[in-house]
């Protein structure tokens, strides 16, 4: 098998909401996009991002209403504390302040339109 490309599919209510949320906060380019259905990438990303309408007939049966709830979508960074005082610049509101975990990640949380969590990381030494 040979994987020529990712992507993660999340299911929201507003897919042109999250897909501007990433487009004017994080630099992610619309590749594709249909009614209900959104694909996003960057080139440096390794993976694309997919914003499906909650009801999507292409969602089987039992998972069409659900929404995108109880996952994280994570970037890992360089500079993490200047890509937070961007993100405040530009309005986002932190959902979750910077920290720094005794495992050696630094992160901090935002919230998209739809309620995807978006987490950016920096790996940083692990504390003793």
């Amino acid at each position: 098998m040979q994987i020529t490309g990712s992507a993660v599919s999340l299911t929201v209510e507003d897919v042109a909401a999250s897909a501007a949320f990433l487009e004017q906060h994080f630099g992610f380019a619309e590749q594709m996009a249909a009614d209900g259905f959104a694909s996003l990438g960057r080139e440096d990303a390794g993976l694309n991002v997919v914003y499906l309408k909650r009801g999507n007939d292409v969602l089987p049966e039992g998972f069409r209403d659900q929404h995108a709830a109880g996952l994280i979508l994570a970037f890992v960074v360089t500079d993490l504390v200047g890509e937070e005082a961007r993100l405040r610049a530009e309005g986002v509101e932190i959902t979750m302040p910077l920290r720094e975990e005794p495992w050696g990640e630094k992160l901090f949380q935002v919230t998209d339109p739809n309620g995807v969590i978006v987490q950016l990381v920096e790996w940083a030494q692990p504390q003793q």
